[in-house]
């Protein structure tokens, strides 16, 4: 089925409409019109080739939103009409041991990416959200809590489960202190969640004219990363750091940050040219504190997450485009010119 598409034909081309061929719903599949998809850091990233050479061209995104529209005759979790997300993965293996523990994320044969992953139905490339309509099997579309701004709701399918799934393997709850660097999109919905869970929560940041909206989030405490006083006053204080930056920077004041056990996570990922400078090993070993890393999360994790959200009201910060705004707004992207997602209108691409 001929689909209208926004893609890029290399690593230096700009955003341009673009014709792709979708499948027609197979018995499992889900058909599904696009209503918003947010943009994503990683989707510049992997378009500009910053983490690995990518095969274009490339349509991006992610954070799908939509209606279903047609069901396969073996569809048994979804209905014409309902609310539905497709997150960052349209299949794997599903018989490796991580699939086989939900972690499709971690998939040791290699999971399907939403876009530029091989596509084993149609051939090519996956095409992602920059479109008007997708078809995804049922094992891998999410239910979206109807109480929840579907626009508000699109960016949780990456930029949520990025975050929600580190605060949930490492017990993130009442009486946590719990550190966020960052107030962009990850940073800004690790606040919302940590905070939901129950934890008290620290924002470092770089520019002090995020404290009052880190506060309007739920942080308790508001550090400027770049004032070694303020920074040496939290030393050994909390029990979990994310870190949603994509710029590499120094992580030893937040490794002594931690108190003893204490653990890094690091979601951001740095373009492959500008990395984080290698820790010292000495803050680790006093303290037995852990610099550990976190992908996504799994299918049933992400549902988990959703449902969560829709229990505690929680949607991302976004300002809306058309899009014909796109390439805009990866320039504004670049810049941290947002507050804090923006999210596409696919309606932009139907009039």
């Amino acid at each position: 089925m001929p689909t209208a598409a926004y893609g890029v034909a290399d690593a230096t081309a700009p955003l341009a409409p673009v014709t792709i061929e979708r499948r027609a719903p197979g018995p499992k599949d889900v058909a599904i019109d696009i209503l918003y998809c947010g943009v994503c850091h990683s989707d510049l990233h992997f378009a500009r080739s910053e983490w690995f050479p990518a095969s274009y061209p490339v349509i991006p995104g992610h954070e799908i939103v939509g209606r279903v529209t047609a069901v396969g005759g073996d569809v048994t979790k979804f209905k014409t009409g309902q609310l539905v997300g497709v997150g960052c993965l349209v299949d794997s293996c599903r018989t490796c041991p991580s699939c086989q523990e939900h972690l499709e994320n971690y998939c040791t044969t290699g999971m399907v990416m939403t876009y530029g992953s091989p596509d084993p139905v149609m051939g090519g490339m996956t095409a992602g959200g920059y479109t008007t309509d997708i078809v995804v099997d049922q094992d891998f579309v999410l239910s979206i809590p109807e109480n929840l701004d579907p626009a508000g709701a699109a960016p949780l399918l990456c930029a949520g489960i990025t975050t929600y799934s580190p605060l949930r393997h490492w017990n993130v709850g009442t009486g946590s202190k719990v550190g966020v660097v960052g107030i962009g999109g990850l940073g800004h919905m690790a606040i919302q969640l940590a905070n939901a869970m129950g934890a008290e929560v620290t924002v470092f940041t770089t520019s002090p004219g995020k404290a009052e909206d880190a506060r309007k989030l739920g942080a308790s405490h508001v550090v400027i990363s770049k004032d070694e006083e303020q920074m040496n006053a939290v030393a050994g204080t909390l029990d979990f750091i994310i870190d949603t930056v994509a710029a590499g920077h120094n992580l030893d004041p937040l490794v002594a940050a931690l108190k003893r056990d204490g653990v890094l996570c690091l979601v951001g990922v740095p373009a492959n040219d500008n990395p984080h400078p290698s820790p010292a090993v000495m803050g680790m070993i006093f303290g037995r504190k852990t610099i550990a890393g976190s992908l996504i999360g799994g299918l049933k994790e992400t549902q988990e997450m959703l449902d969560f959200c829709g229990t505690h009201g929680i949607t991302a910060e976004i300002e809306q485009i058309p899009m014909q705004e796109i390439n805009t707004a990866w320039d504004r992207m670049l810049k941290g010119d947002v507050k804090y997602r923006f999210v596409i209108d696919m309606q932009s691409m139907k009039g």
